[in-house]
């Protein structure tokens, strides 16, 4: 997998989860309860954690990710059976159909999503 795709699954995945504890009424309680953990330092670990992996990313990247970041939750989403599932608009068939389709970043001609291509 491209190496800058992985950054922005792991960025992803970071952010899910931040957003998760944050909107989770009981989180402060499990943090604190099972893990020993407040809940601000929790959330400033992730956020740390997020900006160290974002200055990981090639700056042109990094711009495009934060565009759309900006307007969805899913910056980095699959195509399955040759649909995004960021916008549900079918791909080309030539993306599609690539041998090794995760050598390059690629994005959705329609919505503007980073993908991955899942068989």
């Amino acid at each position: 997998m491209h190496p800058q795709l992985m950054l922005l699954l792991e960025i992803q995945d970071l952010k899910t989860q931040r957003r998760e504890l944050q909107q989770d009424a009981n989180a402060e309680r499990l943090e604190a309860e099972h893990f020993h953990i407040e809940l601000e330092h929790a959330l400033a670990e992730l956020d740390h954690k997020v900006a160290e992996l974002e200055n990981q990313l090639e700056r042109s990247v990094r711009a495009r990710y934060e565009r759309i970041a900006k307007s969805r939750d899913r910056a980095v989403v699959p195509v399955i059976a040759g649909t995004c599932y960021g916008c549900f608009v079918s791909i080309p068939t030539a993306t599609q159909g690539m041998a090794q389709p995760h050598r390059a970043l690629r994005t959705c001609d329609h919505c503007g999503c980073f993908i991955y291509i899942l068989s």
